[in-house]
């Protein structure tokens, strides 16, 4: 089983940053897509960014690009989600995934995954 703890949640201001960060752990392999997924208040879970190993290829939803940067990290198996020039709209559950030995292909549907971190809130409110 993969384990995900995602962590670096909290409240911003318009226009301000956080960075979240997505730790996976357990039988991960080389080979792996990880996304981030955010879920607001009565609405779907949407696909923010995701990173695909093998390629080493990163991916936006327009909502996000330009403002949003997944930065890999030193140490093994973490990734972290840059997110600068908050909006108030980017206030959601932030939801870290991964799938095993698959590529990013689907990444923006929550069903393309097979691991799920617990979440971190995300809330930018003047």
């Amino acid at each position: 089983a993969v384990q995900l703890d995602e962590s670096g949640g909290g409240s911003a201001q318009p226009g301000g940053s956080l960075r979240l960060s997505c730790a996976a752990s357990g039988y991960v392999g080389s080979s792996y897509c990880m996304a981030w997924f955010r879920q607001a208040p009565g609405k779907d879970r949407e696909g923010v960014a995701a990173y695909y190993t093998d390629i080493d290829t990163t991916y936006y939803a327009d909502s996000v690009k330009g403002r949003f940067t997944i930065v890999k990290s030193d140490a093994a198996n973490t990734l972290h989600l840059q997110m600068n020039s908050l909006k108030t709209e980017d206030t959601a559950m932030y939801y870290c995934a991964t799938t095993r030995g698959g590529s990013c292909w689907g990444w923006k549907s929550a069903t393309w995954f097979n691991y799920w971190g617990q979440g971190t809130r995300v809330t930018v409110s003047s």
